[in-house]
């Protein structure tokens, strides 16, 4: 697989992890739940702040992912200025 290859498959991934994040943020906004490995903390449990925090990380996750996956799909050439 040339480069070109490489990029577009790890960008396609990249996004739909980042899909899967922000399916789970949605889902821990809404329910007050959030999966953790292989456990479930509820909001009651884990108290409002350490809750928000959890959630506000995976968020920013995602949004580092989709930005990574974009790059890495369409072009956006953000390696290119991170690296040089």
């Amino acid at each position: 697989m040339n480069d070109a290859a490489i990029d577009l498959f790890t960008g396609v991934v990249a996004l739909v992890v980042a899909g899967l994040l922000a399916r789970r943020v949605f889902t821990a906004l809404t329910d007050g739940v959030i999966p953790l490995y292989r456990t479930r903390l509820t909001r009651a449990e884990a108290g409002e702040a350490k809750f928000k925090t959890l959630v506000l990380f995976n968020a920013g996750l995602s949004l580092f992912m989709l930005v990574i996956g974009l790059d890495l799909t369409i072009g956006l050439g953000l390696r290119e200025l991170i690296l040089s």
